[in-house]
C-alpha cells in the first residue's frame, strides 16, 4: 500500500529484525536503505567459523555467536515471517527438512525471504554505521518551519578511514542483541591461568578433548554447549545460580545419563593454581571456563544526547520497547525484546513503526508515553524482576495484544500456540531429545498444518524441490537424515 506520508528511512542492520523492518517499511511506501556491516544478510545467522581469538572474552570483530551444531529450538512452523512459511526444501538432499533444522537452513530461508520481497535491492553491504545523531535544523533539505527531527547517519567501508554520511527522516535501530558478551564478576578471573572464553567465541568442541571444562550458566546456550562437550571432554561442570530455578527436569535427566556431567552452585573464585571453587564448597582443577552468561545491549554509534541510555541492560526510556518518547517517531528500536517468538514479534514492531511514520497510526503524547514507561517499570520492580530483565517478556499474549492494538497485526493461531507451548514443555523436560523424539501432533495442530499447506494429505509433509512441491513419506515429527 502506498503511504500517505513517504519517509526516507535508514534501517541499521540486516539481521532478522532489520529485514522484518525493511519489508514493512517498503510495504508502507517508504524509501528504505538498510546498512549492514557484513557482506550478507542474516545477522547472527550468518555463521562465521572464525572466533574472537584475540579477545575470547570480548568482541574482536566477529559478529555472529552461532556455533557449528546449533539447531532451532522453536518449530519451523512458527519461526517463519508472516505470509512466507518456512516450508522444508529438498534441494537434492542438501536441505534440512527437520522440524527443528540447523542454522544453515534458517539462513537459506532468510535469503529466500529477501529475494521474494526485493529486500536485497535496498541493502548496502559492507557498510558499518559509526554515527547516528540528530541532524542540524537546517540540514537535509527540510522545508522552512519544519521542526521534525532528521538524522545524520555516518558510515565506513572496510579498509577505508574516510566516512560518508547521509540525512534521513527516520532511523530504525535493528542491530540485534547477541554481539557484546555479558561477563560475571568472579574473584580471580584476571589471574586464572586456564583458558577463558565467552560462548560468543565457541564454535566446535574439538579443542576441549580430554579437558576438564566448567560451563558458567544454564540457559539454552549453556545447556547445549555443556551437552556437546560431554562427548569429548573428560569432565564437564555446569555452574548454576540455583539448583531449583535453573535445573529443569531435562537437565537432571542429562546429568543422570552422562557420567562426566556435574552440577554445582555459582563459582566462588578462580585460583591461580587452576582450581575452580564453587559456592557449595566443592572445587575442581579445570582447563577451561566457558561463560554462557548472555549479552549486553550495545549501541556505540548512537548519539541521542543522553535521551536514550543503556543502564544495567535496560534500554530506555522506550515506549512498548520500541519508541523513545522524546525522539519518537523518527527514532525507533526493533528487536530488543527477549523470549519472544521470532520473527513474529519483530514484525509487529516493524509494522507499527512503518504505520506511525506514514501517518496511518498515531502515538500518544510524549508525556503519556513516559507515564506508560514509568508504570511498566514500577510494575516489573514490584514483581521482583531485575532491571537487566526489562526487555525479557516471555508472554505470548503481549505480542498479540501489541499487534492488535497498534497496527492490526493478526493474533497467533491457536494451533501454533499449542505447538509452541508443547515444544517448550518438551524442551524443559527432555533437553537432549526434544527435537527428534516426540509423539504425533494433536488433532488441532494437524488440522492447522493441513490448513496452511504443511501437509499435502493426512500424513505427508510438504517438501519443496526447486520451486516445486515434492512428496515426502516420512513424518515431519521424526528426524530426517
Amino acid at each position: 500500500m502506498v503511504s500517505s506520508s513517504k519517509k526516507k528511512v535508514c534501517v541499521v542492520g540486516a539481521g532478522v529484525s532489520g529485514l522484518a523492518s525493511a519489508r514493512e517499511l517498503l510495504r508502507e511506501g517508504h524509501a528504505v536503505t538498510v546498512m549492514e556491516q557484513s557482506g550478507g544478510v542474516g545477522g547472527q545467522w550468518l555463521y562465521d567459523s572464525m572466533t574472537d581469538a584475540g579477545d575470547p572474552l570480548g568482541t574482536a570483530g566477529v559478529h555472529s555467536s552461532i556455533y557449528a551444531s546449533l539447531r532451532l529450538i522453536i518449530p519451523r512452523e512458527v519461526t517463519g515471517f508472516s505470509g512466507f512459511p518456512f516450508y522444508p526444501k529438498g534441494d537434492g538432499g542438501s536441505g534440512d527438512a527437520r522440524r527443528y533444522p540447523c542454522h544453515g537452513e534458517f539462513l537459506r530461508y532468510i535469503r529466500d525471504f529477501c529475494d521474494a520481497f526485493g529486500i536485497m535491492d535496498v541493502v548496502r553491504f559492507n557498510t558499518r554505521v559509526v554515527h547516528v545523531g540528530v541532524a542540524p535544523p537546517d540540514d537535509g533539505g527540510a522545508a522552512a518551519g519544519d521542526k521534525r527531527l532528521r538524522w545524520v547517519v555516518r558510515w565506513m567501508k572496510p579498509g577505508e578511514v574516510i566516512t560518508e554520511e547521509e540525512v534521513f527522516d527516520a532511523v530504525v535501530v535493528a542491530v540485534g542483541q547477541y554481539t557484546q558478551p555479558r561477563l560475571p564478576s568472579i574473584n580471580g578471573m584476571d589471574k586464572w591461568k586456564g583458558r577463558q572464553l565467552h560462548s560468543h567465541s565457541y564454535r566446535v568442541p574439538d579443542s576441549f578433548r580430554g579437558e576438564v571444562v566448567v560451563v558458567v550458566g544454564c540457559h539454552e546456550s549453556g545447556k547445549e554447549i555443556a551437552l556437546e562437550l560431554c562427548d569429548v571432554a573428560r569432565e564437564v561442570h555446569i555452574s548454576v545460580k540455583s539448583m531449583g530455578d535453573d535445573v529443569t527436569p531435562g537437565v537432571s535427566k542429562a546429568v543422570s545419563r552422562h557420567h562426566n556431567l556435574h552440577l554445582h552452585l555459582q563459582i566462588e573464585c578462580l585460583c591461580e593454581d587452576g582450581r575452580v571453587v564453587f559456592a557449595d564448597g566443592s572445587c575442581v582443577v579445570a582447563d577451561a571456563v566457558i561463560y554462557c552468561t548472555g549479552y549486553n545491549y550495545w549501541y556505540p554509534f548512537l548519539d541521542t544526547g543522553g535521551l536514550v541510555t543503556v543502564d544495567d541492560n535496560r534500554v530506555g526510556p522506550l515506549y512498548e520497547h520500541t519508541f523513545p518518547p522524546a525522539l519518537a517517531p523518527s527514532l525507533s528500536f526493533v528487536g530488543l525484546p527477549r523470549m519472544v517468538v521470532v520473527p513474529r514479534f519483530y514484525e509487529v514492531q516493524a509494522r507499527w513503526v512503518a504505520q506511525v511514520l506514514s501517518g496511518r497510526s498515531a502515538l500518544p503524547s510524549e508525556e503519556e508515553m513516559m507515564r506508560s514507561v514509568d508504570e511498566y517499570q514500577r510494575a516489573r520492580e514490584m514483581a521482583g524482576v531485575p532491571k537487566r530483565h526489562t526487555h525479557v517478556l516471555d508472554d505470548l499474549e503481549y505480542c498479540d495484544d501489541l499487534g492488535e492494538k497498534y497496527c492490526g497485526f493478526p493474533r497467533l493461531d491457536g494451533w501454533k500456540k499449542e505447538l509452541l507451548c508443547s515444544s517448550l514443555t518438551r524442551l524443559r523436560d527432555n533437553r537432549e531429545s526434544f527435537r527428534d523424539d516426540y509423539h504425533h501432533d494433536s488433532d488441532l495442530v494437524r488440522e492447522g498444518l493441513r490448513s496452511e499447506g504443511w501437509l499435502v494429505d493426512a500424513d505427508t509433509p510438504r517438501v519443496e524441490m526447486d520451486g516445486e512441491l515434492a512428496m515426502k513419506t516420512t513424518s515431519m515429527a521424526q528426524p530426517q537424515p
